[in-house]
Order: C-alpha cells, then structure tokens, then sequence
C-alpha cells in the first residue's frame, strides 16, 4: 500500500515480454505470484477527486479532479499505474492544474522495485523521476537515475508496495488490529516512510455496484474492512504523522473510497467505474503460439 492521495507519493514504461517457467512446467507467475494466490484481482479504476473538508484560513480552497488506477501483473512482476489529473484552488493565488503520471513494476519475489514519475503544471514537466531500489540481507537502497546521485539507503524489514498491501490482507485476516511497518515506492524524493496501519470492523458492501454506472459486481461486493493509515518520515523522525488516511479495502486488492487529511484540509477520492483486467503474461503467450 503507498500513500498514494494527492501528495507526491503515488503507485514505468516496462516491457511485459515472458518466457519464463518453472520446473513443474506452469508459467513462473503462477507460483510466484502471491497476490493472485491470495485473491487480488487485476483491475482499472477511476476515482473522482474532490474537497472533503477545510479549515478556516487555509490556503487551499478546493480541490477537485479525477486519478485512473491500474494494477496488473506480468511474468514476473506486479505493476501499477496512476495518472492524476486535479485543479487546486487556493485562497490567495491563482488555480493550478496539476497532471501526473506515476508507475512501478515490483517483482514478484518482493527483492526489487522500478519507478517512474512524471508530474507538469500548467502543461510543463516540473518533475521526473527514475530509479530502482533493492532490498537484500546486506544492502538494501534506493538509486535514482533521475535527479542523479539520488540514493537512500533502506533501513532493514523495508517492503515494496505490494508486498505491504499482502502483508496487510494477512494481518486482517489474523484477526489483528495494528501492523507497523517501513515502505520504499519511488514516488517522491522523501525517501522510505513508516506506516501504522489500524484495521477497523468489517464494511458492509451489499449493492455497493449499484450506486456506480460502470462497475463490475464481482469485483466490488466482497469482503471489505475500514482502514486507517498514518504515515511518519523516517529520516525526519516527529511525532505526528504527515498526513492519514481513511479507506475501504477488499479482499481482492480494491480501494472503493479514501480520504486523505492534511493539516489544513482533507480530499476523497470515490470510485465512480471499475473492471477486471486480463493477465498479462497469458497475453503475451498466446501472442507467441
């Protein structure tokens, strides 16, 4: 899971080409993928973006927009895709639009992460960003090609995304409450950040396909649990959180609603359509036969 609201951390240009099996004659994947195993399923979403509280005197006066949402998996690896497209609002200044697009491409045995990340204002680039990070028993870091000379060493037990998105499903499941935990996923240059992450009572999410125009039932009316993430800097260690956010997660891997609180003002992002995505390894082997 990553803090992926409208800060600068959101879940790659990569290619999806497979050959890889494994002894016992299946596609690699189908061992290695631990996501599937646990019933995650592929999907793309679009959420709408809007304001969902402010307080007096802040600068931000609205915020509204919209982020498409993709999770796939390769051969070898899980990928994710995130394209904002939101306006800012402010009191004092004048309206900014702010598109970015972010990616990752997270192997699956969870020892590497790729990243990309590209944000423009105004219809200019004012910041990329590119680089691969490692996680072994002795040497875990971050290197950035883009900005050069970028590199944070990862303190050790780090994840990747996806593998902390596995970690929380296990810990619901256990039936625990808190799970702590430090995270690397390329979206910004902050470095790695702790995530405590309180897990609330079951969600109700009968009929919840319904209410949307375009959503597939299957994906949306399972199992789901209320989420609260507070997310600290490691290398600025402090007392309060950065920001928190609230969430409905699925069994199978979907957020269907989040709030992100901010100091002075917090946003939602509610999804408005959904559907399933194919893998993309059975795609490219039956391109080749």
């Amino acid at each position: 899971m990553t803090k992926s609201g409208i800060t600068s951390r959101k879940y790659i240009v990569f290619s999806l080409f497979c050959l890889a099996f494994s002894l016992t004659g299946f596609p690699a994947h189908a061992v290695l993928d631990r996501a599937q195993k646990a019933g995650f399923a592929p999907h793309k979403a679009l959420y709408k973006v809007s304001m969902e509280t402010r307080k007096n005197g802040g600068q931000v006066a609205n915020v509204a927009g919209q982020m498409f949402y993709e999770w796939k998996t390769s051969c070898d690896a899980w990928i994710s895709n995130h394209r904002y497209d939101v306006l800012y609002e402010y009191a004092d200044a004048p309206s900014m639009r702010i598109k970015s697009d972010f990616s990752t491409y997270e192997a699956f045995d969870g020892e590497s992460l790729s990243f990309t990340s590209q944000k423009k204002r105004g219809g200019n680039i004012f910041e990329e960003l590119r680089g691969n990070a490692k996680i072994k028993n002795d040497k875990s870091e971050a290197v950035y090609s883009m900005p050069p000379d970028l590199v944070f060493e990862l303190p050790k037990g780090s994840l990747f995304p996806m593998a902390h998105t596995l970690y929380v499903i296990e810990k619901i499941k256990q039936g625990k409450k808190f799970y702590k935990a430090t995270i690397f996923d390329g979206s910004d240059k902050d470095g790695p950040v702790d995530i405590n992450t309180f897990i609330g009572k079951p969600f109700d999410t009968a009929g919840m396909s319904e209410t949307l125009e375009d959503a597939d039932k299957a994906l949306l009316e399972t199992k789901a649990w209320k989420l609260r993430l507070a997310f600290f800097p490691v290398l600025d260690s402090q007392s309060t959180a950065d920001y928190e956010m609230d969430l409905v997660f699925h069994e199978n891997g979907v957020i269907s609603d989040m709030t992100i609180e901010y100091e002075d003002f917090s946003i939602r992002q509610k999804l408005v359509a959904i559907e399933p995505m194919e893998d993309a390894c059975e795609d490219n082997k039956e391109g080749k036969d």
